[in-house]
């Protein structure tokens, strides 16, 4: 019999892949929007990716679900076999009061456990980050971080505060409130790759600003990268493991500096502004009184953050694509259509 998936927040970046694989593999998904409206953009974007429209017509179905309401969550979840939850906010910048990003984060995911446990669908997967892993200062001797570490609250800004939140509080419901649900959550880093379709979010706009020239010098801090294909999979894999319940996989497919970004896409696009020049920190420090997008990473900076994804490779099989093909890809993707 077939399976039937539901994957929230549908039309996200990381979800439209998802939802691909999920359907070349021959699971029915349902997928939950904030409007039916963006359901038939979502099936135009899937059949242009490669699936046939008789995929698509006939294992996909579309629900209307908000992460700050009850309604619909419940009916939502009726004869589903599996929850994958990738619904989340992501701003570039950081919000003025940290709250207008945490609570969604947090209740969402609390609205879809409930929702899974009243319907008895025992088996989660939740789209948390390797924000959530990551803290600063780096480890001694620049030690990638892995699975067993967790963001430090005191010193996290608002976005990887609430990943870090959100999964804990997804943890701590299935421990006293959802015992029968086996959860396993996928903490991917910086996620690149083309997107299925043109609307993808503010995920690739590190991606867009760096190849506008908008800035004249680079921050000196960098990101555990991967591709956002790989983080697809990764999900896949998880649910079609049982051994994979209980645990954590980070997804790192290797580690960029804002310089090597730099580097690999002037390398590509010479004749374009991009900025290779790294910026003391103590201007970075001075621009973040000016600019919410610099003020998130003030943390970060003079820090290297790796991320191991050896654990994602071991146990679930994942063969990570090199950071610098995703980076590239994904350039390609933004410069044909237009987005830079």
């Amino acid at each position: 019999m077939t399976q039937t998936i539901l994957v929230t927040g549908a039309t996200g970046y990381i979800a439209k892949h998802l939802i691909f694989q999920l359907l070349q593999k021959g699971f029915a998904v349902r997928g939950s929007v904030r409007s039916l409206d963006s359901e038939a953009i979502l099936r135009s974007d899937l059949i242009a990716a490669g699936l046939t429209a008789e995929t698509v017509t006939a294992a996909l179905s579309c629900v209307v679900l908000d992460l700050g309401s009850d309604a619909g969550w419940d009916a939502a979840l009726k004869g589903v076999d599996a929850l994958m939850h990738t619904a989340s906010p992501f701003p570039l910048a950081a919000p003025k009061d940290e709250e207008t990003l945490i609570r969604p984060a947090v209740d969402g995911t609390i609205r879809a456990l409930k929702a899974a446990k009243n319907a008895s669908v025992h088996r989660v997967i939740l789209t948390s980050s390797a924000a959530a892993i990551v803290s600063y200062p780096q480890k001694p001797g620049g030690a990638p971080f892995d699975e067993t570490d967790w963001a430090d609250l005191e010193t996290s800004a608002a976005y990887p505060k609430s990943k870090t939140l959100a999964e804990r509080a997804a943890w701590d419901f299935v421990l006293t409130d959802g015992p029968d649900i086996a959860l396993t959550t996928i903490n991917p880093g910086l996620v690149l790759g083309p997107p299925i379709g043109q609307r993808y979010g503010s995920s690739l706009q590190v991606v867009e600003r760096a190849l506008s020239g908008k800035d004249p010098m680079l921050p000196d801090m960098g990101f555990a990268s991967v591709d956002v294909r790989d983080v697809a999979a990764a999900h896949i894999a998880a649910l079609e493991r049982p051994e994979s319940a209980g645990q954590r996989f980070a997804c790192s497919g290797g580690y960029l500096e804002f310089s090597d970004f730099s580097a690999i896409l002037k390398a590509q696009y010479p004749d374009r502004k991009i900025p290779t020049r790294i910026a003391p920190n103590l201007l970075m420090r001075f621009l973040a009184l000016f600019d919410p997008a610099i003020r998130g990473i003030i943390p970060a900076l003079g820090q290297r953050a790796e991320v191991s994804g050896a654990k994602a490779q071991a146990q679930l099989g994942i063969a990570f694509r090199p950071v610098s093909t995703s980076l590239l890809e994904t350039a390609a993707f933004l410069l044909k259509n237009d987005h830079v």
